[in-house]
């Protein structure tokens, strides 16, 4: 009992204590939920639309589940967040049983204690974009693969077929993908490649994907015609892959930097499993699991466009991993010495930007932004994460057992995470521009968008904002570093790297 209102006090904590109280961050939450917000003026339900533009990024799902936040909650960060959120709670009750099917409680407890803690997963848990609920569905397709795998019994492939369309309803063919290339490496190693052809072409099956994802692709392309082809399966899929989007580019060991620190605070827990890959081959569910992580943490590397959240998608194999492993033989000081070197490096930040920093940084947006947010950088900020790593050091060596370390260290890092470092990025780099965004609202303005990108200024503002050239009269939003391309102005609004100005003479 102890051990399931810790987990759900964690979920709390993590997932949705600050849903409303920070501002959203662009460019992904302000798309999706100004593309709801639009949804919501036009009525129009199939389509989704950014700025009056059409919008092929990710089909339909999370919108409908954001709408309809937004219609009980009303248009606020915590009713576009919410349906995140809940996602995410479902995936770790989800990695929770599947977890607790081959172990004991307390391991399905660390399967989803270490998750909720995870420096990516507490981020994308609480993020109004499409991704818990793609993950979501993705584990629960590739939990019901693996239960198939073991009974043979029919159900689980409609269970299969049933969640892949959700996530292609979600995302698109990455859904597809992952649960056939995965189930296809399985079954081929094990010899079942007959049972597996048989399950892939099963009848029922495949009508129950059609039926759950075909209506929404089938009207979309009714309504749009090839738009839709060319805007949603060629550049947000095929070019993904074949080259990089939006400057979103790597070389193939992007990842590596990315699994460290987006796993953290337990980095060296899936280090120590991934270390022991061979052994892991000799248990079916293990070789299932690994494979999983591998083909995702592989194929993403090679794609040509590369986003740090891409590879969550092989993150639930390794947190059952380690739930399935656990050993209290791990040293105490490789535990815990991870979430210390963030909280310095973090304590060292400021004192970094100080003391020539910003002249190492080549993007001039960034230096004005940071420049004015030294303030931000207070009593509270210093003293949270001082306070952390003196606690984290005297851990070490307390007499705990090393699951009630575990517990310590992932309370304190959502704390320090949620609490410290979220806010202090919000208001360094949003909370500018909803400030600008009332100041828009507030006065009814017209505005045109020049140099920049952020679509929750439009959000916010509720107003949709001309883009393209600058004329005499015009209400500008622009970045502080590029007003010296207008010759006169009058300052409306300016703060950390934004400026919102009208323009007297260009």
């Amino acid at each position: 009992m102890q051990i399931k209102i810790a987990l759900l006090l964690a979920l709390f904590i993590s997932f949705f204590a600050t849903l409303g109280w920070l501002p959203l961050f662009d460019l992904d939450e302000g798309a999706f939920s100004e593309a709801t917000r639009e949804m919501l003026e036009s009525g129009n339900f199939l389509t989704t639309y950014l700025n009056g533009e059409l919008r092929f990024d990710k089909p339909i799902f999370i919108y409908w589940f954001q709408a309809l936040s937004v219609k009980i909650f009303g248009l606020n960060e915590f009713a576009v967040r919410l349906p995140s959120a809940i996602a995410g709670a479902l995936w770790v009750g989800a990695t929770y049983l599947f977890t607790k099917r081959y172990a004991d409680s307390k391991r399905a407890f660390i399967a989803s204690f270490i998750m909720i803690a995870s420096l990516q997963i507490t981020i994308i848990a609480k993020a109004a974009i499409a991704d818990a609920l793609l993950n979501l569905f993705i584990a629960l397709a590739m939990f019901s693969l693996y239960r198939l795998y073991e009974t043979r019994e029919n159900r689980f492939i409609f269970f299969t077929y049933l969640f892949v369309g959700l996530g292609a309803l979600t995302k698109g063919p990455v859904a597809i993908m992952i649960p056939m290339v995965v189930s296809f490496l399985l079954f081929m190693i094990k010899g079942e490649w007959k049972f597996w052809l048989k399950s892939v072409f099963n009848p029922l099956g495949i009508g129950i994907f059609l039926l759950v994802a075909a209506p929404w692709y089938v009207l979309e392309y009714m309504d749009q015609g090839e738009k839709f082809i060319n805007g949603f399966f060629f550049k947000h899929n095929i070019s993904r892959f074949n080259g990089a989007m939006e400057g979103h580019y790597g070389s193939l060991v992007y990842y590596i930097p990315v699994f460290l620190i987006g796993l953290l605070p337990f980095t060296t827990l899936y280090i120590k499993v991934l270390v022991k890959v061979k052994t892991l081959f000799k248990n079916d569910l293990h070789l299932f699991l690994i494979i999983w992580f591998l083909f995702v943490f592989i194929f993403f590397s090679f794609s040509g466009t590369k986003l740090p959240h891409y590879v969550i998608y092989g993150y639930t194999p390794l947190f059952v991993l380690v739930g399935l492993l656990w050993q209290e033989r791990m040293s105490s000081f490789w535990l815990i010495m991870p979430s210390i070197l963030l909280y310095l490096i973090l304590l060292a930040l400021p004192l970094f930007l100080n003391f020539g920093g910003l002249e190492v940084i080549r993007d001039a947006y960034a230096v004005e932004i940071l420049k004015d947010s030294m303030v931000l950088f207070d009593v509270f900020y210093y003293g949270a994460l001082l306070g952390a790593v003196i606690f984290s050091i005297i851990m070490i060596r307390l007499e705990w057992s090393l699951f009630s370390k575990l517990l310590a260290v992932g309370f304190l890092f959502i704390m320090i995470v949620s609490f410290v470092v979220m806010p202090l990025v919000a208001h360094a780099k949003q909370t500018p521009i909803k400030e600008a965004a009332m100041i828009v609202k507030e006065r009814d303005l017209n505005v045109t968008m020049s140099h920049i990108n952020v679509p929750t200024f439009i959000f916010y503002s509720q107003k949709k904002v001309r883009r393209g050239e600058i004329r005499v009269g015009d209400v500008v939003l622009i970045k502080s570093n590029k007003l010296d391309s207008l010759k006169k102005y009058d300052i409306i609004y300016k703060n950390r790297g934004i400026s919102l100005v009208k323009v007297e003479q260009i």
